[in-house]
């Protein structure tokens, strides 16, 4: 429980540091810049994702044609299937 209110101080004290910093125009400017270099990371993050994303979809095509081949390939219609007679 102690943890727990040592948190949610912590959260509120941020807040008002967070405030009371945006009032300052120089602190406007540290909180813009902080923001723009986070909006870079996680833009930076979510082209990482997308382009690994695009690669296991390739792959996972690859593999499902290669499926499709080998399936293809083992079943012979009975119209191609030599006369037993």
């Amino acid at each position: 429980m102690k943890n727990v209110l040592w948190f949610v101080l912590g959260i509120a004290g941020g807040f008002v540091v967070a405030h009371l910093v945006n009032k300052d125009p120089r602190g406007q400017e540290l909180l813009t810049e902080v923001d723009l270099r986070i909006s870079e990371f996680t833009d930076r993050i979510a082209e990482a994702y997308h382009a690994q994303e695009a690669k296991i979809e390739g792959l996972v095509a690859d593999a499902k044609d290669a499926a499709d081949d080998v399936l293809d390939s083992e079943t012979t219609p009975a119209s191609t299937a030599p006369n037993a007679n």
